[in-house]
């Protein structure tokens, strides 16, 4: 499978990561309050980066080294080249 790691921006300016196959249905899932318990408290409000080509393993890997990092370091991150999304960060 062909797992991706994400970054969503929250209604509080939080980001949150996460790793999914679907990223249009898990970012669905967290809007309808079904996806991850973060969301419970922080609404998310789009995707702001995507990073394919993992298996499962490796993507939980990426997945634990992004969460580890500063949030001005998520920042730049979302502003690099390895930010599959194209064009202005977007709703799912």
């Amino acid at each position: 499978m062909n797992w991706q790691v994400y970054i969503i921006l929250c209604s509080d300016g939080s980001l949150y990561t996460g790793i999914t196959t679907d990223v249009a249905r898990r970012f669905a899932q967290h809007r309808a309050g079904t996806g991850a318990r973060y969301f419970r408290g922080h609404s998310p409000l789009r995707l702001v980066y995507l990073e394919p080509g993992h298996d499962r393993r490796s993507a939980s890997r990426r997945e634990a080294q992004i969460k580890r990092l500063a949030p001005d370091a998520k920042r730049r991150l979302i502003d690099s080249p390895d930010n599959r999304l194209k064009g202005p960060p977007r709703d799912t």
